[in-house]
């Protein structure tokens, strides 16, 4: 009769258990502590964008993570697909390195760890530095989730971006998302870094996504500048890098952005662009067999950008906040573009860059009249409220009468709003015309009205 000396550890019973698998136990034996034992599959397809693993899908999720070995190391994806029989997985790198029967293991849901010391560094998407400075320092485990309805903040508080052009026609409050929506070669990036050195905010985050790869230190280095990356985190997806990491960057921009809301700070989150968030994932959904509804866009995509931008805004009562400025890549100049429609109706204001404008040399090409906030009356003052609606209506004949004034037909004297129009407009372009090296605007009204002032002043003198 054997005892449980003489019993080998395979064999054992465990007090209410059934007997552990001889290989199982040897692993909880010898394997260090906190570890867990992982699901194997192997490679049953290989494409250029997905692969099928069979052996995953019992323990799988949507979002897990594969780790597959190849003869070159490591890869990874993640599972977009579950089937009875096998799931589907979008790698992270090419998939040219993988071949049929290669091993694939389950490693669960993905998670990062944001720490204080992260502002300055630049990222992947898979949240690993590509600044060539160091390994990262993580902080502790952090689960946030997008705060309820009715737990959310107010969003009151104004803050000046010092952009002329914006803080007098869309101003904004902490905690609003904005679009900047432009066709290509219009000045967006520009626009993006001038509104991201804004004073106002403790911590900015940057997602580039989908960029070209020679602009990305440019962007960080020269349009940002040094001052305003101490204190950014940068993440980034070039264009030439898989869907999935494309897809996978502005979600961890998101993660970092409320890693900093939630220990209190005014964050300020920078996605440039939403449009290539759309491409990607639209290229991941076309890759399992979902159907396109709108200009080869499934579904899909339109349920997972407002998931996202969700997640912006003020934080729960006490704590900081995430204010959003995204940019939306407009194909072709169609502001009635898919994405750009969706995503218009789920932002609180946009901006519209207009290339007419960009044409005449006025930078920031922003087209006051189609650009909006509809947080601008909480900025406002009423007697700034009543000005910027005047200065509308001015700006809206001036352009209305274009034509006419062109031809030589316009009289002067024979409509005073227009007359006055003629007159100042040409001055109030003058004065919104700024670049990033410009100083600074603190107060944009008083500077617009000291620029009329002068022209006023040096136009009675000659």
């Amino acid at each position: 009769m054997s005892t449980p000396e003489t019993q080998s550890a395979p064999a054992r019973h465990i007090a209410g258990q059934e007997p552990l698998h001889a290989v199982e136990a040897l692993y909880r034996r010898f394997a260090e502590p906190g570890e867990t034992i992982r699901h194997g599959g192997h490679v049953v397809e290989v494409t250029a964008t997905h692969l099928r693993i069979d052996g995953l899908s019992r323990s799988a999720r949507l979002g897990d993570v594969v780790d597959l070995r190849t003869k070159r190391g490591a890869r990874s994806g993640e599972i977009v697909q579950i089937k009875p029989d096998s799931v589907l997985v979008a790698p992270f790198e090419s998939s040219a390195e993988i071949s049929l029967g290669q091993a694939a293991f389950n490693r669960g849901p993905s998670s990062i760890h944001p720490g204080d010391s992260w502002r300055g560094r630049v990222l992947d998407a898979l949240a690993r530095p590509i600044d060539n400075t160091g390994p990262l320092i993580n902080g502790s485990a952090h689960a946030s989730e997008t705060p309820a309805p009715l737990r959310r903040a107010r969003v009151d508080a104004p803050f000046k971006t010092g952009v002329r052009v914006i803080d007098i026609f869309t101003p904004l409050c902490y905690g609003q998302r904005l679009g900047v929506f432009a066709g290509s070669g219009v000045g967006k990036s520009t626009l993006l870094a001038m509104l991201a050195a804004a004073d106002a905010f403790d911590t900015v985050v940057v997602a580039l996504v989908g960029e070209r790869g020679r602009e990305v230190r440019e962007f960080l280095e020269d349009t940002l500048g040094a001052e305003t990356m101490q204190k950014t985190v940068a993440v980034v997806a070039t264009s030439d890098e898989s869907a999935m990491m494309r897809r996978r960057a502005p979600d961890t921009a998101m993660r970092i952005a409320e890693h900093y809301r939630d220990r209190g700070d005014r964050v300020l989150l920078v996605l440039d662009s939403i449009t290539r968030l759309a491409h990607a994932l639209r290229e991941v959904a076309t890759g399992t067999g979902e159907p396109p509804v709108a200009r080869g866009y499934p579904a899909s995509v339109f349920t997972d950008l407002p998931r996202l931008l969700e997640r912006a805004g003020p934080g729960v009562e006490g704590r900081g906040s995430i204010t959003a400025i995204l940019s939306v890549l407009v194909d072709g100049d169609d502001h009635n573009d898919p994405v750009a429609d969706s995503v218009r109706g789920i932002l609180d204001g946009h901006v519209v860059l207009d290339r007419a404008i960009a044409e005449q040399g006025r930078f920031p090409a922003v087209d006051p009249l189609a650009s909006i906030s509809r947080l601008a009356t909480r900025a406002w003052s009423q007697d700034q409220q009543a000005l910027a609606t005047r200065l509308k209506a001015m700006i809206s004949r001036f352009e209305d009468t274009r034509d006419i004034r062109l031809l030589g037909a316009y009289q002067p004297g024979a409509d005073g709003e227009l007359d006055l129009a003629v007159r100042q407009i040409p001055t109030i372009y003058e004065a919104l015309t700024q670049g990033p090296q410009d100083p600074r605007s603190h107060d944009p009204f008083a500077d617009l009205a000291r620029h009329l002032k002068a022209r006023e002043a040096a136009s009675e003198q000659t």
